[in-house]
């Protein structure tokens, strides 16, 4: 197993994170990750209340009792009394992403927990990485341009970010955005990267309750095969290509460009779900970065951590063999 500041630091045996994944990352594909030695993520924004989340943490318990975590994708809703719940059920990992984490971090300092729950924080820049170092994230995870979702507004790629992050600051740091295996888990590490974070290939597992037309599309898709939307309302982020983001590229384009209520029918929720949960590709949108060009199967969650352990050990192991004394 490799391990690093950030295995230490949260007791995993992997230092691999499965991303928040809207609407797809419940009890079932958390615990599998987890189970696997890495670090599973449950969505809070999925959830209509506490009692619904308090029953998913519960499920959860009763699949693993290896630590997971909690997702918090901010700027949806208040999340803030679910966060109190969180904290209530004894949940001690919590990742922020989507927006600033400030109010929440200050929330569990203020909950007397502080020197109990670890935090993550989901970054596309130094800045946002030095602020969430500033506010007492644990680890920050630096998202690059290849990733899928919402991404950055600077359209840095990962092999220049991370090292970038890495030299902002103090804390560990998790590499996200086109990794998907054994390689890009390597070169990562390679980096000086403390761990990592993917999403979209853990779309392709067979825990994930992502529909089967999401998941072969991933393995038919080119890394070419990929758009960014609502780049018009600055909030771009990476979806699969397909007929329904050809529309909301369409509008995007247009003159006068479009606010967010133009965009709105065409980018909510439901679209997303519709396409992800339903498998109506043609009628929504789903989230894919461009590692899809990598992905080639749907193993399960096992299968896949294994063999990007296995390989990246053993190609440090090579590494080091090639290398000789000056």
């Amino acid at each position: 197993m490799i391990e690093t500041r950030f295995t230490r630091l949260f007791g995993l045996e992997r230092p691999i994170v499965q991303g928040g994944l809207a609407h797809l990352a419940y009890a079932g594909l958390a615990a599998a990750v987890s189970n696997a030695g890495g670090l599973g993520q449950i969505t809070v924004a999925s959830f209509p209340d506490r009692e619904t989340l308090r029953a998913e943490i519960h499920s959860c318990r009763g699949m693993t009792d290896k630590p997971f975590s909690l997702n918090f994708a901010l700027g949806q809703r208040p999340l803030d009394d679910l966060l109190d719940l969180a904290l209530e059920e004894g949940v001690r990992h919590v990742s922020f992403t989507a927006g600033n984490p400030e109010a929440m971090i200050k929330q569990i300092q203020n909950s007397g927990l502080e020197n109990e729950v670890k935090i993550l924080v989901l970054v596309a820049g130094v800045r946002a990485a030095q602020k969430a170092e500033s506010l007492g994230a644990h680890t920050v995870i630096a998202v690059g341009y290849e990733g899928g979702g919402h991404l950055g507004r600077d359209d840095i790629g990962s092999l220049v970010l991370i090292p970038r992050i890495l030299d902002a600051v103090k804390i560990p740091v998790l590499a996200s955005g086109g990794i998907g295996d054994k390689r890009g888990y390597a070169a990562a590490l390679a980096l000086g990267a403390d761990g990592i974070e993917m999403g979209t290939r853990f779309v392709a597992t067979r825990e994930c309750i992502a529909h089967a037309n999401y998941k072969q599309a991933l393995v038919a898709a080119q890394e070419t095969q990929t758009v960014v939307i609502e780049r018009s309302i600055g909030r771009p982020a990476r979806v699969l290509q397909g007929e329904w983001p050809a529309k909301i590229a369409a509008l995007e384009a247009s003159d006068p460009p479009p606010n967010i209520q133009d965009l709105l029918p065409f980018i909510a929720g439901e679209r997303n779900k519709r396409a992800a949960l339903e498998g109506v590709l043609d009628e929504g949108f789903v989230w894919a970065g461009q590692v899809a060009g990598l992905i080639h199967d749907v193993p399960t969650v096992r299968e896949l951590l294994d063999r990007m352990s296995d390989g990246a050990e053993e190609t440090f192991r090579k590494l080091a063999a090639n290398i000789r004394p000056a």
